[in-house]
């Protein structure tokens, strides 16, 4: 396992578990794994620590094709923060990276909708700097 697996964990059907830890992967940014029911650990992606994010804090969720989305505190093209998904075979996409205007550390987990879109906070940034509620339209 690696370090500081912060939040909590997304069950798939077949039992797996997956989730993130804050640090480790290397170059301590962070990961998404999987737990398959005998125990076994399988490391998804390791965060680089610049545009595919930093730190990623919140917790997974799963969408219909079982790909997984979460959010980094860090990282993403500008710094402060991103929006990723990654798929079952462990390919990692940028899907948002946080402007400050539209948000900064988005500490929180998301929450997907019937129709597929995500919604979280950020604890900053914003046009005050006191944090923002946000919806990605993948």
């Amino acid at each position: 396992m690696e370090d500081c697996p912060y939040s909590g964990l997304t069950l798939d059907a077949h039992g797996n578990l997956y989730g993130t830890t804050s640090q480790g992967g290397g170059v301590g940014a962070g990961t998404v794994f999987e737990i398959d029911p005998t125990g076994t650990e399988t490391l998804l992606h390791k965060f680089a620590g610049g545009k595919d994010g930093i730190f990623p804090m919140g917790g997974l969720v799963r969408d219909a094709k079982g790909d997984l989305w979460g959010t980094t505190l860090y990282g993403g093209a500008n710094g402060f923060g991103s929006v990723f998904k990654v798929t079952a075979r462990g390919k990692e996409t940028l899907v948002h990276s946080f402007t400050m205007t539209d948000g900064d550390t988005p500490w929180a987990g998301l929450l997907r909708d019937k129709a597929g879109n995500l919604y979280g906070s950020a604890a900053a940034g914003g046009v005050f700097n006191f944090g923002t509620v946000f919806k990605i339209t993948p």
